[in-house]
């Protein structure tokens, strides 16, 4: 298997501040998607996950530097130091960057402010010094200046390189007498060309990259993820507006800046600037009109009116009902009064900045009594979907009972997972089967706290199991993920007549790999996330998955390993949501029987796979199966020559977010 690092860790802990970390996602996302996942880490992890293998670069945001040091001053930083020396790459703003030199010294002399001390990183070899400019307060924008940059285009020799302009500044430093680093890998991206208010020595560095072993470091004194649009407009300090201009008029300068460290860093980026879309109006249909109506029916409780508009006001979410192609009376008045209705100005607003989304109110049209027409929904054709419903449950009557029987449909949506999990009192109330899906998520969740845009062409939805809490000594709640994983790979080889060769697998617990036709190497290509609530009664699953169908980023998709024909996202729908039926129907009156089994291991990965347990001294163990209780990984452990000992273990995760096999707990047998 094939480890592409594919991860932009951005640090949330100790230090930073939440401004910091979200400039940081929302920069790096909109110029990294969607070949990276840009995801926060906190100091726990950075301490303890095996993030390493899978990150592209490390991101350390504005803050403290302090904080930073007393979270990750020894094991973390030793961690950061040996993943840049192996390759990696470290990009550091502001606090980040007096973090990762030699030496801090951050107002000497100001009792109230100091702050002066040796580093662990030690990327840049000298000392970063501030404050280069006066006037900073710590959370506050007082100091905030828009400072003029000089580029140099001989250390930044891809893309297009502005030859100034003016970047958000707010406390950072200078790295003092950079040009006497240069034998030791330190090359100037960027130089302050005001007169500073600390002696920088030789030069002015505002921005320098360090070669560090196999990989290297860009650090920035100033602020060039920080977009001008997600700045306070309204602050009242005295020249905050010609300072807003200042950084407005320079923001292409200050993206295109930005790319170019990244592309010095070796990532892959994009030219354009990806934004995220508006949310789009969401669309509950069903196979056959008289289930819509029930599922309506069980949500009337929940409806409250306001206005003579209907809400349904969840944990999570509110959704305003609508019905199809026609405005509410409610809405017509609004417009003709020219005022403009809370979800209007945000789901449909063509600026792309800070959003909260769960703030935002998500329109809901109800189709009573037909499906949406191609023109409410160009990029999925519901018609098209119930068809291959009942195609593949054998006939009319099948449907009626079949996972996807309804649907909520949305182009663009935070979450599948999130709009059902999230909001529990339409959870309880939703029906077995009932199932979320999406052309894009921008607010898409994967294991821990990873949240992402998922691009167009990924096969993305969510479905409800109602599992009797009455089966659970049989058929444990634990084995729904195997069930998915079974579902996605047999769906993709039963989807018609000419794929049963199709080179994909699962690993071990609920990841999908392919064989990439390029480094024919296994990688990635979709993952799935079960969420469950329980009652006296049932558990309330929510089985989320990703797969990567058309798109070709961020690793390789099902098309491109050249099926008969193109897999169309509809259809393979319909097949993984019928086969995961007919699973889920075997497992309730049978559990994770031997043909399951049997099954699962057919298409798994770990086949007499040998793997190291890092978290239990590094001992090395041949992979046997799993558990038929709690679907627990079983093992063999190996001594010298990779003999058994003749010890078994059975292995659990430790829940971390980057890779299952550096993580594993062992249980002796």
């Amino acid at each position: 298997m094939a480890t592409k690092r594919m991860n932009v860790l951005v640090y949330s802990g100790n230090g930073c501040t939440v401004d910091a970390v979200r400039h940081c996602l929302y920069s790096l996302r909109r110029l990294l998607s969607p070949n990276y996942a840009v995801i926060p880490i906190d100091g726990n992890a950075v301490i303890k996950e095996p993030w390493t293998s899978t990150c592209a670069l490390f991101v350390m945001p504005g803050g403290a530097d302090l904080g930073y040091c007393r979270t990750l001053n020894g094991e973390g930083n030793r961690r950061i130091i040996l993943y840049v020396e192996r390759g990696g790459a470290y990009l550091g703003f502001c606090a980040g960057a007096y973090y990762a030199s030699g030496r801090c010294e951050f107002e000497v002399g100001n009792k109230n402010l100091e702050v002066a001390g040796n580093r662990e990183l030690a990327f840049f070899p000298g000392i970063c010094r501030g404050l280069a400019f006066p006037g900073f307060v710590y959370h506050s924008e007082q100091g905030t200046k828009a400072v003029e940059l000089k580029v140099s285009k001989s250390a930044l020799n891809e893309g297009s390189v502005p030859e100034v302009f003016r970047s958000y500044y707010n406390g950072g430093g200078v790295f003092v007498d950079a040009p006497r680093f240069r034998e030791k890998g330190v090359e100037i991206l960027a130089e302050y060309t005001e007169q500073l208010s600390v002696n920088g020595g030789d030069g002015s560095a505002a921005v320098v990259y360090c070669k560090v072993g196999d990989g290297g470091a860009v650090l920035s004194c100033t602020h060039p993820e920080f977009a001008a649009i997600n700045l306070d407009r309204q602050s009242k300090i005295p020249g905050y507006d010609k300072f807003i201009k200042d950084v407005t008029d320079d923001d292409k300068q200050r993206t295109d800046f930005l790319k170019a460290c990244l592309l010095k860093l070796g990532l892959e980026v994009n030219q354009g600037s990806t934004t995220v879309p508006s949310l789009s109006r969401l669309h509950l249909s069903s196979a056959t009109p008289s289930a819509t109506l029930e599922i309506m029916a069980s949500l009337r409780e929940i409806i409250t009116l306001h206005d003579g508009e209907e809400f349904i006001k969840d944990d999570n979410d509110t959704f305003h009902l609508e019905k199809p192609s026609a405005w509410s009376l409610g809405a017509m008045r609004k417009v003709l009064q020219g005022v403009q209705t809370q979800e209007t100005d945000q789901s449909e607003s063509s600026e792309d900045r800070f959003l909260d989304y769960n703030n935002v109110v998500k329109r809901l049209v109800i189709h009573n009594n037909e499906s949406p027409a191609n023109k409410e929904t160009p990029y999925f054709n519901h018609d098209s979907f119930y068809a291959y419903l009942k195609h593949y449950s054998g006939h009319a009557e099948a449907v009626e009972g079949a996972f996807g029987r309804s649907i909520l449909y949305g182009e663009v949506v935070t979450s599948t997972n999130t709009m059902l999990e999230k909001n529990t009192e339409l959870l309880r109330r939703l029906p077995a089967g009932f199932t979320a899906t999406a052309t894009v998520q921008i607010a898409g969740r994967g294991r821990g706290s990873n949240v992402w845009v998922s691009p167009a062409g990924s096969l993305m939805f969510s479905t409800l199991v109602r599992h009797p809490v009455s089966v659970t000594a049989r058929a444990p709640v634990i084995f729904l993920q195997y069930l998915a994983a079974l579902a996605i790979v047999q769906g993709v080889q039963t989807y018609d007549i000419g794929y049963q060769e199709m080179p994909i697998k699962l690993k071990w617990p609920n990841d999908i790999y392919a064989l990439d036709p390029t480094s024919k190497t296994y990688v990635k290509i979709g993952g799935i996330l079960v969420n469950s609530h329980y009652n006296s009664t049932e558990f309330l699953s929510v089985i989320g998955i990703g797969l990567n169908t058309t798109n070709a980023a961020p690793t390789t998709s099902l098309n491109a390993l050249k099926p008969p024909a193109p897999f169309v996202l509809e259809r393979l729908l319909a097949r993984i949501l019928t086969t995961f039926s007919q699973f889920y129907e075997g497992f309730v009156r049978t559990g994770f029987d031997k043909p399951l089994e049997n099954l699962y291991y057919k298409h798994w990965l770990h086949t007499e796979q040998i793997v190291t347990l890092e978290a239990a001294g590094g001992i090395r163990a041949r992979i046997k199966g799993i558990t038929n209780d709690w679907g627990l990984l079983v093992v063999e452990e190996l001594g010298f020559e990779d003999r058994p000992t003749g010890k078994n273990w059975q292995l659990q995760s430790d829940s971390n977010s980057f890779d299952f096999f550096k993580g594993l707990v062992k249980r002796k047998v």
